[in-house]
């Protein structure tokens, strides 16, 4: 064997493979003397058949085989020499010989992890939310849960935020109707955030019957780039309005909740701490999100092409599987690896950071911690045994629960190194959203 290691990108290898074609030889007629004892071909008793007929019949498969398992034997002889850690399967190139076939010559192209320069976190400033759970956040949840759970009835007042409202629409651009633009018999409640606020503020005010012609800007990062910072009129019909009528807070609206005996305290007492599980579970997700960000930015990290490509089709085929529950078949919109490729590279490198960092830290996930993760989560369900259960009677639902682990750990070790900054602020600014007009 020889072998020749060359660097065309940084973790990009070439490795020349030379194997004798002596050596295969011998295997190969080692291996024909072993088949003729056994192999039935019909005109021959077994343990009969001459070496020259099993060599005609199985030989070149043979010759494969023998060939194949050299060369991965070479290969790994090779990348051992040199101490490479390799990523993904190698790919073999047949060469042309320049010496009369007396060896088989193949080139190994394939990539190694990189070198992994973790940055320096201690110049990183956090902000850490700092949210207080308190009476009032528990009414206006109450509150939102009331809406929740509203009947409505027709009136014929203005529409007003809160109510349900029925609408035919059409949007036209530039005189042309566009995609998504028209519907007739849409049914929204006013204020619950789920359309942009220039059209539900164009409803409020009017009454059923009622039409309205009006123009409104879309945002510039709208997330249909067809309609993304244009101007579009729209025509509406409002066709019905009904306003809520909220249930009382009282015994039964508490069992609704999941309050068995109807107490109103003890409903109180769940909706606070639920809250107060939330605000642990949001704070933390935030400082993840810039402890992630800040190691991405400040570690020095190749990522393999590979590695991009696995997870550019992991991603791929997610999103297909998502489109699947909501039964849109994925071969019916086309899914260009474009689309993914960047934050494919980004899982990517940010995966090998996070390795790099539990390896050189010891921060591996123990039971304990899988446990208590697990037991966390659980208790913000009805039956929590049985979602412990559920859990532990899946080995993959316990890698994701490990994997989310993990990733707390390095989160806790890089806490440890950077600047926490409190940053005071209100339950709707941390869960992203505005209770006000709840």
């Amino acid at each position: 064997m020889q072998s020749n290691v060359e660097n065309p990108n940084p973790l990009e290898r070439n490795i020349d493979i030379s194997i004798s074609q002596e050596k295969i030889q011998v295997e190969l007629d080692a291996r024909l003397k072993r088949l003729a004892g056994k192999v039935k071909i019909q005109g021959f008793r077994p343990g009969k058949v001459p070496l020259k007929i099993v060599a005609q019949q199985f030989g070149a498969q043979l010759r494969q085989e023998v060939l194949g398992e050299m060369l991965q034997k070479h290969f790994q002889e090779a990348i051992q020499q040199q101490s490479l850690r390799i990523v993904g399967a190698p790919h073999f190139k047949a060469k042309q010989s320049e010496e009369n076939n007396v060896h088989y010559e193949f080139s190994a192209t394939f990539e190694v992890y990189p070198d992994i320069r973790l940055g320096d976190l201690s110049a990183l400033n956090v902000s850490k939310p700092a949210v207080k759970i308190g009476d009032q956040e528990v009414e206006k949840t109450l509150h939102i849960l009331q809406k929740q759970r509203a009947k409505y009835e027709l009136t014929n007042r203005p529409a007003a935020h809160g109510d349900r409202v029925n609408i035919d629409y059409k949007g036209l651009i530039d005189g042309v109707e566009f995609d998504g633009g028209t519907a007739k018999d849409f049914t929204l409640i006013l204020g619950d955030g789920n359309i942009l606020k220039d059209f539900e503020d164009a409803i409020i005010g009017m009454s059923a019957g009622d039409d309205k012609s009006f123009q409104m800007n879309f945002p510039a990062d709208y997330h249909d780039k067809e309609i993304a910072g244009k101007f579009v009129t729209f025509d509406i019909r409002l066709n019905k309005v009904e306003a809520p009528i909220l249930t009382d807070i009282d015994n039964e609206f508490a069992k609704s909740l999941g309050i068995e005996d109807g107490d109103i305290q003890k409903m109180y007492e769940e909706i606070r701490l639920s809250l107060e599980r939330e605000v642990v579970q949001r704070t933390r997700a935030k400082l993840k999100e810039q402890i992630m960000q800040g190691l991405l930015d400040t570690t020095v990290c190749n990522v393999p092409r590979v590695l991009v490509e696995q997870e550019v089709n992991y991603l791929i085929q997610d999103t297909k599987n998502n489109l699947a529950t909501k039964g849109i078949a994925g071969k019916d919109i086309p899914l260009s690896p474009e689309i993914f490729l960047e934050r494919a590279e980004r899982r990517v490198k940010l995966g090998l950071i996070l390795a790099e960092i539990v390896k050189l830290h010891n921060l591996n996930v123990t039971p304990e911690q899988t446990k208590k993760c697990v037991e966390y989560y659980a208790q913000s369900y009805e039956n929590p045994e049985q979602v412990i259960k559920w859990h532990y009677s899946s080995p993959e639902r316990l890698r994701e629960i490990e994997s989310l682990v993990l990733e707390d750990n390095v989160v806790s070790w890089a806490l440890e190194q950077v600047k926490v900054i409190d940053q005071e602020m209100t339950f709707e600014d941390l869960m992203g959203y505005s209770q006000a007009s709840a």
